[in-house]
């Protein structure tokens, strides 16, 4: 009986190998099918010259997606931990008064704070020393989350490109001002309970 089990499962497991094997040889996909392929190279990509606050502001992809950048960003990269160009127009304080977009108040909670700190207690994070010179460095810039002092993680210069597949995306705003203002602040946990 045993050596009959073992006989039958030998022989399904080469089956399912054989067709595993033709299924696999039937979806190979040409690396030239992947990216830009014969077309040749993708046209140069001209980024907005405007300097900040002369440029029209883009209205956002999605609700709470992160604002595109309608200006130049020549001489303000790259952000570093000492020095972020943005925060002169673009800190609430005094945003208004230089026509800038304010920082939302997200950008000032650090939402992986509580979690840090348990992996502090437990010896579990590697850089605490580290981590705690940031904390400090950031609250000198006016309670900045460490996640959020890096601008350019989320937040992209416009260009002037034709892009290479059509969008056919169209935004169901909830609230009209979503457009060109950020709402995700209160509606952060929205759904969960």
């Amino acid at each position: 009986m045993f050596k009959r089990v073992v006989g039958v499962s030998a022989v399904l497991a080469i089956l399912f190998a054989a067709g595993c094997g033709a299924a696999q040889k039937a979806k190979v996909v040409h690396e030239s099918e992947l990216g830009y392929g014969d077309r040749g190279t993708p046209p140069p990509v001209e980024y907005s010259k405007a300097a900040p606050g002369t440029s029209k502001k883009f209205e956002r992809s999605y609700q709470n997606a992160p604002p595109l950048i309608p200006h130049s960003i020549e001489g303000l990269v790259p952000i570093t931990l000492n020095n972020n160009a943005c925060l002169g127009c673009h800190m609430p304080s005094v945003a208004k008064s230089m026509g800038a977009t304010p920082m939302p108040p997200t950008h000032f909670k650090d939402f992986f704070f509580d979690t840090k700190k348990k992996l502090i207690k437990q010896k579990l994070y590697e850089d605490v020393v580290a981590y705690k010179a940031r904390l400090t460095l950031m609250a000198k810039k006016e309670d900045i989350a460490p996640q959020r002092y890096n601008c350019v993680q989320c937040h992209v210069p416009q260009a002037n490109a034709k892009p290479l597949v059509a969008n056919t995306f169209k935004p169901d705003y909830k609230n009209p001002e979503a457009k060109h203002k950020s709402f995700l602040n209160q509606e952060l946990m929205e759904g969960v309970k």
